[in-house]
Parts: C-alpha cells; structure tokens; sequence
C-alpha cells in the first residue's frame, strides 16, 4: 500500500495524536476493514520498525479483534525500548491498561494506568479508566472518587449511592445515610440517591419517613424521571413480603405495613400536579393492595392527560375484562394477547433509541447519563 493511503487509514483509526485523547476513534472499522488494516499495518512495521505510532495502531486493532495477548506483548515491546519519549511511554502504558482491562486484567491494568498517570498527570482519560475500574471490583466510593477528580457531579452521586446500598445491605445505616447526604450535596437531582434514601425509608415501616423522602425525592428530581423512583420502591414492597422472609438478608414487613406505606406513597403522589405516569404508578400501587376501584380512577386520569399511554389503556383494558361475560376461547384470546404485550420495553434511552425492560441510569449501548425514559406511546 502506498504511504499516502497508509497515512489516510492510519488517520481512519484515530493514531496520529500523541495525547491521552489519542485512544478516541473518529469512526469505527467493520470487522473486514479491521482485518484489512491489520495486514496493511503489519506489513508497514516490517517496513519501518521504528514507527512506534503504527505499532500503537496495530495494539488498538489487535484488541478490537480480542487478540490481547498479542496486543499486549506489542505494548510491553515499546515500553522496554532505550530512549522511547516520555509522552509515547505513557501512551503506551496507557493502551497497556486498556488491554488488560479487556482482558480481565484488573490489577494489572490499575498499574498500568497509574503508570501513565505517572508522566501524563491526573488527565480526564486516566481518570476515567481508574473509575471504571474501582466500579469493576465493587469499590464503588473509590470510582466516586475519581469522578470527582474530573468534575462529573452525576457519576459521583450516582457511586456515593451505590456504596451507600451495600452499606444498608450490610446494616451500617449512618455511614450510608452519610454518604447519601453527601451524593445529593454534590448532585442534587440525583435519582439514584434519591432512590436508595426513598427506598430505606419504606423498609423502615415508618409512614411520616417514606412520606418526607418521597415528597422531596419527587420535588428535586425532575419529572419524567419520578418513575425510576416508584418502579424500584414497588420492587422493594414486594420482595419484604413476609412470604419472602426466608431469603437472607432480605428485610421483612408485616402485610399491614406494607398497606401503609403503599396508601402513603399515593397520598404523596395525589399532591404533586396531575402527570400521566405518577397517575399510572397510582394505580399500580392500587393494584398491589388489589384496590381495583382506585386503580380504575387513576388509570382513567392517566388517559385523560395521555390518551396515547398504551401501558395504561392495557391495564385498564385487563381491570374491565375482569367483570366482562366472555366465552373460554375469547377470554383465552384477549389474555395471550394482554401477556405478549405486557412484554414490550417500556423504557428507552432519548438519545441513542436503546429500549429495555428494566430500568437504567446509564444507558447500556451509548453510556449517556440519566436518558432513561417511559415509553408512555406505543411506537
């Protein structure tokens, strides 16, 4: 290949910088162009041996490709080489760590960027590895702390509250309401935070606690966002049930508690004005204590402020059902039809389009923070 078109493939790939932002592709290769430029840029090293750009360039693809080993040896190469500058030393221990990191590699992959950090300072890049990385092995305080370091007030928060849930998990509730305090200092529309203080004050059985933590979680956190708070505080009424008492570690609430604290959190939500997803967490809040009339009214509400909120219309649909005369095979009909489309993702990243059934505060395909959000249409 001539070296006008080596040039062109190699600024394809993103490895003509010689700073830590050197690592960030311009566009991705397809697995038949990464192959491609393995070849091209193999044969290019025979050439000039002495490129230490191609040779970071053929680490990047080999690693792409999952070749790690390989990848790996290519780093470690440069690294021992007499007289390598500084700045590609650090790039180079720098793209070690990303290799091990790939590779399951955990400490080794801490040393390596430590090792860049070493030469390069605290840069967002490094900063960056190392949180994921303490977010990898569960040392979620020490990932916050690296956030900080970079001024991402929303990833600080939302690892305080991690921490802060293992915590509770673990009966060390002061330490955990400290970090709570502390993440919604630094971010306070934090939902996670919001979340784990909402959350513990249900399993309190203490109605005024839930009521103030809800009303204020509600109040900070901007609206159509209050789902992921009542999402998860239905999932955690419904695993302290005391049929559940024999999973470890799991608090436990007697039946009337749990009526209290669902009868709280629709008072709560009644203050707030009407929205057609706290109207929706109403009634299923309703249908939880199996209050079918109040569910109904919540429902209706909802479809009066949305008339297109599929997921309520269904619930709606499944309460008239109930009191409706059908034969056996209609009703049979109407139930295949109701279960397969309860199994729609209601919820979906606003930027990137991802849907999942489950809730997130980090989107899983494009990583963009606090996108979540109800898919109230059904399109």
């Amino acid at each position: 290949m001539p070296w006008n078109a080596l040039f062109r493939l190699v600024r394809k790939i993103g490895v003509h910088h010689s700073g830590p932002d050197a690592t960030k592709s311009v566009e991705p290769l397809t697995h038949q162009d990464t192959k491609a430029a393995i070849e091209e840029l193999s044969l290019a090293v025979r050439n000039n041996p002495e490129s230490v750009e191609i040779y970071l360039a053929l680490g990047n693809l080999y690693r792409s490709q999952g070749e790690i080993e390989r990848a790996i040896h290519i780093r470690t190469s440069l690294i021992d080489r007499p007289g390598l500058d500084k700045t590609l030393k650090a790039r180079c221990q720098f793209e070690l760590g990303r290799d091990f990191r790939r590779g399951g590699m955990l400490d080794k992959a801490k040393q390596a960027f430590e090792a860049a950090r070493d030469i390069w300072g605290d840069v967002e890049d490094i900063e960056l590895e190392l949180a994921r990385l303490a977010a990898d092995a569960g040392e979620f305080e020490r990932a916050a702390e690296h956030y900080e370091r970079i001024n991402r007030p929303m990833a600080v928060a939302h690892f305080l509250a991690r921490q802060a849930s293992e915590l509770f998990h673990q009966g060390n509730d002061p330490y955990a309401e400290k970090l709570l305090s502390r993440a919604l200092s630094i971010f306070p529309a934090s939902p996670e935070a919001w979340l784990a203080k909402v959350v513990q004050s249900a399993l309190s059985g203490k109605p005024d606690l839930l009521a103030g933590s809800l009303r204020d979680a509600c109040a900070n956190i901007p609206a159509p966002q209050r789902f992921l708070l009542l999402e998860d505080l239905l999932e955690a009424l419904s695993s302290c049930r005391v049929e559940n008492a024999n999973q470890p570690r799991r608090p436990v609430l007697g039946q009337a508690a749990i009526s209290q604290m669902v009868r709280t959190s629709v008072e709560v939500l009644s203050e707030f004005p009407p929205d057609a997803l706290l109207c929706y967490y109403s009634a299923k809040f309703c249908l939880f204590e199996a209050d079918r009339d109040n569910a109904k009214h919540w429902l209706e509400k909802a479809l009066v402020l949305n008339a297109d909120f599929w997921l309520a219309r269904l619930e709606l649909v499944t309460l008239v059902l109930i009191d409706q005369e059908l034969t056996p095979f209609l009703r049979e009909q109407m139930a295949y039809f109701i279960g397969h489309a309860r199994k729609s993702k209601r919820f979906v990243c606003h930027c990137c389009g991802f849907r999942w059934d489950r809730t997130f505060f980090v989107c899983p395909r494009c990583r963009s923070w606090h996108c979540i959000l109800f898919r109230q249409e059904f399109t």
